[in-house]
Protein backbone atom coordinates (compact mmCIF):
# COMPACT_ATOMS: atom_id res chain seq x y z
CA UNK A 1 0.00 0.00 0.00
CA UNK A 2 1.28 3.46 -1.23
CA UNK A 3 3.04 5.54 1.91
CA UNK A 4 4.74 5.35 4.92
CA UNK A 5 3.99 2.60 7.74
CA UNK A 6 4.47 3.97 11.40
CA UNK A 7 3.80 3.14 14.72
CA UNK A 8 1.72 4.96 17.22
CA UNK A 9 0.96 3.92 20.72
CA UNK A 10 0.89 0.82 19.88
CA UNK A 11 -0.89 0.44 16.41
CA UNK A 12 0.22 0.30 13.31
CA UNK A 13 -0.86 3.04 10.86
CA UNK A 14 -0.26 4.25 7.04
CA UNK A 15 0.42 7.95 6.27
CA UNK A 16 -0.92 8.16 2.88
CA UNK A 17 0.44 10.48 0.32
CA UNK A 18 -2.70 12.22 0.01
CA UNK A 19 -3.11 13.33 3.99
CA UNK A 20 -4.96 10.43 4.82
CA UNK A 21 -4.07 8.28 7.48
CA UNK A 22 -5.19 4.78 7.39
CA UNK A 23 -5.29 2.47 9.85
CA UNK A 24 -5.29 -1.45 8.71
CA UNK A 25 -6.41 -3.10 11.81
CA UNK A 26 -9.67 -1.72 12.13
CA UNK A 27 -9.63 -0.77 8.02
CA UNK A 28 -10.37 2.50 8.76
CA UNK A 29 -9.27 5.91 6.89
CA UNK A 30 -8.83 8.82 8.92
CA UNK A 31 -8.64 12.63 7.70
CA UNK A 32 -8.51 16.00 9.16
CA UNK A 33 -9.76 19.37 7.99
CA UNK A 34 -11.43 18.96 5.12
CA UNK A 35 -13.13 23.03 5.13
CA UNK A 36 -15.87 22.37 2.43
CA UNK A 37 -16.91 25.45 1.58
CA UNK A 38 -13.84 28.01 1.78
CA UNK A 39 -13.86 29.78 -1.08
CA UNK A 40 -17.36 30.03 -0.63
CA UNK A 41 -16.62 31.78 3.23
CA UNK A 42 -14.22 33.73 1.95
CA UNK A 43 -15.78 35.34 -1.13
CA UNK A 44 -18.75 36.65 1.56
CA UNK A 45 -16.63 37.89 3.32
CA UNK A 46 -15.06 40.25 1.26
CA UNK A 47 -11.36 37.69 1.38
CA UNK A 48 -9.61 36.53 -1.06
CA UNK A 49 -11.12 35.08 -4.08
CA UNK A 50 -10.25 31.09 -4.66
CA UNK A 51 -11.08 28.76 -7.31
CA UNK A 52 -15.09 28.23 -6.93
CA UNK A 53 -14.55 23.72 -7.18
CA UNK A 54 -12.44 23.13 -4.06
CA UNK A 55 -14.93 21.65 -2.11
CA UNK A 56 -15.84 19.20 -4.80
CA UNK A 57 -11.97 18.03 -5.63
CA UNK A 58 -11.50 17.88 -2.03
CA UNK A 59 -14.36 15.04 -2.36
CA UNK A 60 -13.56 13.02 -5.20
CA UNK A 61 -9.90 12.86 -3.79
CA UNK A 62 -11.70 11.75 -0.15
CA UNK A 63 -13.75 9.17 -2.36
CA UNK A 64 -10.70 7.93 -4.39
CA UNK A 65 -9.04 7.49 -0.90
CA UNK A 66 -11.78 5.43 0.49
CA UNK A 67 -11.66 2.86 -2.73
CA UNK A 68 -8.40 2.64 -2.99
CA UNK A 69 -7.69 1.45 0.94
CA UNK A 70 -10.76 -0.52 1.33
CA UNK A 71 -12.00 1.01 4.22
CA UNK A 72 -15.37 0.41 5.76
CA UNK A 73 -15.21 2.80 8.26
CA UNK A 74 -14.21 6.68 7.89
CA UNK A 75 -13.19 9.24 10.69
CA UNK A 76 -13.48 12.87 10.06
CA UNK A 77 -11.08 14.54 12.60
CA UNK A 78 -13.17 18.26 12.69
CA UNK A 79 -13.80 21.13 10.28
CA UNK A 80 -15.23 18.93 7.89
CA UNK A 81 -16.99 22.21 6.74
CA UNK A 82 -15.49 26.04 6.76
CA UNK A 83 -18.41 27.85 8.63
CA UNK A 84 -22.11 26.60 9.16
CA UNK A 85 -23.72 28.25 6.23
CA UNK A 86 -21.25 25.64 4.68
CA UNK A 87 -22.32 23.09 6.35
CA UNK A 88 -26.10 23.36 5.59
CA UNK A 89 -25.00 23.55 2.08
CA UNK A 90 -22.72 21.38 1.72
CA UNK A 91 -23.43 18.49 4.25
CA UNK A 92 -25.70 16.47 1.29
CA UNK A 93 -22.80 15.90 -0.80
CA UNK A 94 -21.09 13.51 1.97
CA UNK A 95 -24.14 11.26 1.69
CA UNK A 96 -22.40 8.77 -0.82
CA UNK A 97 -19.19 8.75 1.20
CA UNK A 98 -21.09 7.37 3.78
CA UNK A 99 -23.01 4.99 2.17
CA UNK A 100 -20.52 2.05 2.13
CA UNK A 101 -19.03 2.35 5.09
CA UNK A 102 -19.50 4.29 8.66
CA UNK A 103 -19.03 7.69 8.96
CA UNK A 104 -17.79 8.95 12.34
CA UNK A 105 -17.92 13.01 12.40
CA UNK A 106 -15.56 14.77 15.03
CA UNK A 107 -16.43 18.06 15.28
CA UNK A 108 -13.82 21.34 15.11
CA UNK A 109 -14.00 24.96 15.71
CA UNK A 110 -15.24 25.51 11.97
CA UNK A 111 -18.52 23.13 12.85
CA UNK A 112 -19.34 23.55 16.29
CA UNK A 113 -23.26 22.74 15.07
CA UNK A 114 -22.92 20.35 12.39
CA UNK A 115 -26.04 18.74 12.14
CA UNK A 116 -27.34 16.44 9.95
CA UNK A 117 -23.99 14.16 8.93
CA UNK A 118 -24.89 11.01 7.39
CA UNK A 119 -23.58 9.31 10.57
CA UNK A 120 -21.89 9.35 13.86
CA UNK A 121 -21.19 12.89 15.16
CA UNK A 122 -19.04 13.20 18.34
CA UNK A 123 -16.64 15.54 20.01
CA UNK A 124 -14.45 13.11 20.46
CA UNK A 125 -13.81 9.31 19.40
CA UNK A 126 -11.44 6.73 21.70
CA UNK A 127 -10.08 3.33 20.71
CA UNK A 128 -7.37 0.90 21.20
CA UNK A 129 -6.42 3.53 24.10
CA UNK A 130 -6.48 6.59 21.63
CA UNK A 131 -8.12 9.82 21.39
CA UNK A 132 -9.34 10.91 17.80
CA UNK A 133 -9.97 14.58 18.69
CA UNK A 134 -10.14 17.93 16.59
CA UNK A 135 -7.13 19.37 18.58
CA UNK A 136 -4.12 17.61 20.37
CA UNK A 137 -5.15 17.13 24.15
CA UNK A 138 -4.07 14.81 26.54
CA UNK A 139 -2.26 12.32 24.47
CA UNK A 140 -1.70 9.09 22.96
CA UNK A 141 -4.43 11.20 20.64
CA UNK A 142 -4.74 11.72 16.57
CA UNK A 143 -5.57 14.95 16.06
CA UNK A 144 -5.75 17.86 13.07
CA UNK A 145 -6.01 21.59 12.95
CA UNK A 146 -3.05 23.07 13.35
CA UNK A 147 -2.52 21.84 9.01
CA UNK A 148 1.34 21.23 10.04
CA UNK A 149 3.65 22.59 6.78
CA UNK A 150 7.60 21.90 6.31
CA UNK A 151 10.27 23.50 3.94
CA UNK A 152 12.05 20.51 2.58
CA UNK A 153 14.22 20.61 -0.48
CA UNK A 154 13.23 23.60 -1.55
CA UNK A 155 9.04 23.45 -1.06
CA UNK A 156 6.46 23.76 1.32
CA UNK A 157 3.95 21.39 1.94
CA UNK A 158 2.01 19.51 3.72
CA UNK A 159 2.95 17.01 6.49
CA UNK A 160 1.82 14.26 9.24
CA UNK A 161 3.89 14.94 12.99
CA UNK A 162 4.70 11.84 14.73
CA UNK A 163 5.44 12.72 18.47
CA UNK A 164 5.48 10.16 21.35
CA UNK A 165 2.43 11.04 22.43
CA UNK A 166 0.50 13.12 19.55
CA UNK A 167 0.06 12.26 15.61
CA UNK A 168 -1.00 15.57 14.09
CA UNK A 169 -2.49 15.27 10.55
CA UNK A 170 -1.94 17.46 7.86
CA UNK A 171 -5.28 19.43 6.40
CA UNK A 172 -6.67 17.01 3.42
CA UNK A 173 -9.19 20.02 2.03
CA UNK A 174 -7.78 21.62 -1.21
CA UNK A 175 -6.95 25.63 -0.53
CA UNK A 176 -5.68 25.15 3.11
CA UNK A 177 -2.83 27.26 5.26
CA UNK A 178 -0.79 25.99 7.85
CA UNK A 179 1.55 26.25 10.21
CA UNK A 180 5.64 25.62 9.58
CA UNK A 181 6.92 22.71 12.26
CA UNK A 182 8.71 24.87 13.94
CA UNK A 183 5.88 27.06 15.45
CA UNK A 184 5.74 27.12 19.15
CA UNK A 185 2.40 25.42 19.17
CA UNK A 186 3.99 22.38 17.63
CA UNK A 187 7.01 22.62 19.36
CA UNK A 188 5.00 22.11 22.14
CA UNK A 189 3.35 19.31 21.27
CA UNK A 190 6.12 17.64 19.32
CA UNK A 191 9.33 18.86 20.79
CA UNK A 192 11.01 15.20 19.07
CA UNK A 193 9.76 13.30 16.45
CA UNK A 194 9.33 13.02 12.83
CA UNK A 195 7.61 14.98 10.09
CA UNK A 196 6.13 12.14 7.39
CA UNK A 197 5.71 14.58 3.83
CA UNK A 198 2.87 13.91 1.91
CA UNK A 199 3.06 13.97 -2.03
CA UNK A 200 5.27 11.30 -4.34
CA UNK A 201 7.61 10.52 -1.65
CA UNK A 202 6.76 10.03 2.22
CA UNK A 203 9.82 10.83 3.36
CA UNK A 204 10.22 11.00 7.12
CA UNK A 205 12.37 13.84 8.81
CA UNK A 206 13.59 14.34 12.38
CA UNK A 207 11.89 17.14 14.19
CA UNK A 208 13.59 18.74 15.39
CA UNK A 209 15.29 19.57 12.12
CA UNK A 210 19.06 20.09 12.05
CA UNK A 211 19.85 23.77 12.56
CA UNK A 212 21.64 24.28 9.06
CA UNK A 213 18.18 22.72 7.48
CA UNK A 214 15.81 25.14 9.22
CA UNK A 215 13.68 27.68 6.64
CA UNK A 216 12.92 30.97 7.75
CA UNK A 217 10.50 31.48 10.05
CA UNK A 218 7.65 33.05 8.03
CA UNK A 219 5.41 34.08 11.10
CA UNK A 220 2.50 32.37 10.16
CA UNK A 221 -0.35 32.78 12.63
CA UNK A 222 -2.41 29.82 13.99
CA UNK A 223 -5.19 28.42 11.84
CA UNK A 224 -8.89 29.78 12.69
Amino acid sequence: MAGRRVSFAGQDFVARPSGALFWPATATLIVADLHLGRSERMARRGGALLPPYESAETLARLQAECIATGAWRLIALGDTFDDDAAGAELGRLLAPLAADRRAIWVTGNHDPRAGGLPGTVCEAWAEAGIALRHIAGQGPDISGHYHPKLAFAGQRGPVFLLGAAHLILPAFGTYTGGLDCDHPALQALVPQGHAILTGRAAHMVPIPLPARARPRRTGRALPR
